[in-house]
């Protein structure tokens, strides 16, 4: 692809990382690097730590070039709080790393850990994102990070050093004291926790003395032991160097004085030898209708939970068309609907030749990978027609097909797959039930008995245009009603006055067919009644 570098953020990245890649590492694969923990859901604001650095190795790719995507699961992280819902006697496991806490009741998983790992992979994988994941667990307790801890070890002066120069507590001494602090933590030998504390180390025979608040205490040696890790702030610089990491994106929070990537950033290479990666800040991403999320409150959206809503070019589009730093929300409630219009008509855009360049680019980032296309729907039908269809048929796969055929010409339900499958899954468990549609079994007399000799005129109008059975001719004909009650052409351009008689004129329906004010699309919704039941219900 020919992508504009002014107009496409993406291509603006992968341009800096070949750079710099070149730079660092000449003829080397280029190494982007994502972190997640795996302490809760994982949310669809941690979903951008990944589709941020996927975009940008993704496009490397694209161009020919050899570029690794590594998605680091800290796993080996300690349990901090028990998250919303999980039984609370789950808290004796606090300190614990999050591979040794027992998965929350009824999961089929081996450990916590796994149990909130399992569908981001699911989910990374419907999206046609490539990584190559790398368990920290394993990675620690392995003792691949061996010559690594040990060298922090001796280097914990220069290392407190670096963060004295953020600590703003009173009472701190302004110089580092090595005896003081360790970057290491062990998880105790007999409780398995991390509520240790290093009393003693030699740098000479590596013995590490430390107790725990359990009352445990032992002497290990540090060059033998494998049962700990580094604390953050140095752990994660330690492994910018030991992976060669060029490009990885931060969240905000990671971006105040004295946090883990602006301290990381002079650890990396006073005491590692190796280089910060460079990458963006990337701002929070919202779900319309709810508030900032967080994994700790355990109520959160996921990507599986969206992709059960939207297919997987949609949700990619949503992380392709924003920069990093730009914030932005995922409908989960009638914004959908508005969304899909957007993406449909980018559809239509690029078909005809008339997208812009950031555009085309997003649309192409979005359908398909430097490896393949992803899956998509070979006849779209407009979500918000198929969310009507479901709404009114209540998922009945003969009437849904009845009415898309009627509709759009759709020779068969797959032909609308996987859109119609996600239209549906929005109806059952996100449309409101105040507002889902229940066609009347009978006509409602007593408010028939009521109209006026206009209102009657309109609706035997209504009945006997109900011949032309498209969807253009039925949005033809409610729109055309109220101009030809009151004797003008078909054609006359809508007045305000006009637009109060269509709308009243529409109220009316919506009570007569559905007993609201309000519904579905009318022409979708007559589409779905039929005919001779529109007629019976409105007195024809």
């Amino acid at each position: 692809m020919a992508e504009s570098a002014e107009t496409d953020w993406v291509s603006r990245f992968a341009d800096d990382v070949i750079a710099e890649a070149e730079r660092r590492a000449p003829g080397k694969a280029i190494v982007c690097a994502s972190g997640l923990s795996p302490s809760g859901p994982i949310h669809l604001g941690n979903l951008r730590e990944v589709m941020t650095p996927h975009l940008v190795a993704d496009e490397i790719r694209r161009r020919g070039l050899e570029c690794v995507h590594l998605l680091s699961w800290d796993d080996y992280d300690r349990f901090r709080r028990v998250p919303a819902g999980v039984d609370p006697s789950w808290a004796e496991h606090i300190g614990k790393p999050l591979t040794s806490v027992p998965a929350p009741p009824g999961s089929p998983h081996a450990n916590w850990a796994e149990h909130f790992k399992a569908p981001m992979v699911e989910a990374l994988a419907e999206l046609g994102v490539e990584v190559r994941a790398i368990s920290q667990t394993e990675q620690y307790t392995s003792g691949a990070y061996r010559e690594q801890i040990l060298l922090a070890m001796r280097e914990r002066a220069k290392i407190d050093a670096v963060l004295s120069r953020y600590r703003t507590r009173a009472g701190e001494p302004d110089e580092p004291d090595e005896q003081d602090y360790f970057p290491y933590r062990p998880y105790c030998e007999l409780c398995g926790r991390d509520l240790t504390t290093v009393t003693a180390y030699d740098d000479e025979t590596t013995e590490l003395a430390y107790t725990c608040e359990c009352g445990f205490g032992e002497t290990v040696r540090l060059a033998e032991h494998d049962r700990g890790k580094l604390v953050w702030k140095v752990d994660w610089p330690m492994r910018w160097a030991y992976e060669g990491v060029v490009f990885e994106p931060s969240g905000v929070d990671h971006h105040s004085p004295g946090s883990a990537w602006v301290v990381g950033g002079q650890i990396v290479g006073e005491v590692f030898g190796g280089q910060q990666p460079i990458g963006p800040m990337y701002a929070f991403v919202g779900i319309t209708g709810m508030a900032k999320m967080s994994s700790s409150k355990g109520d959160v959206p996921i990507p599986a939970d969206a992709l059960e809503i939207m297919e997987a070019p949609v949700l990619r589009w949503l992380y392709a068309r924003r920069k990093p730093a730009q914030s932005f929300k995922i409908a989960f409630d009638q914004e959908i609907h508005r969304l899909y219009d957007e993406w449909d008509a980018l559809g239509r855009k690029v078909t005809e030749g008339r997208a812009q360049p950031a555009e085309l680019a997003a649309y192409h980032r979005a359908v398909r990978t430097a490896q393949a296309p992803l899956p998509a729907t070979p006849h779209p039908v407009p979500y918000r027609t198929l969310a009507s269809v479901a709404d009114i048929t209540t998922g009945h796969a003969g009437q849904t097909l009845r009415i898309l055929r009627d509709l759009d010409g759709v020779p068969s339900l797959d032909a609308a797959r996987p859109r119609l499958d996600r239209a549906q899954r929005w109806v059952d468990g996100h449309l409101p039930a105040d507002q889902r549609t229940r066609v009347r079994e009978t006509p409602d007399h007593e408010l028939l008995a009521s109209l006026g000799g206009d209102e009657g005129e309109a609706l035997r109008l209504l009945a006997d245009g109900l011949d032309d059975w498209t969807l253009d001719g039925l949005t033809a004909l409610v729109y055309g009603v109220p101009k030809r009650l009151a004797g003008l052409p078909a054609d006359t351009p809508a007045t305000p006055e006009l637009k109060a008689a269509q709308r009243e004129f529409f109220a009316l329906l919506y009570r007569l067919l559905v007993g609201r004010d309000t519904g579905p699309r009318l022409p979708t919704l007559l589409m779905a009644v039929g005919a001779d039941r529109v007629r019976k219900l409105v007195g024809a």
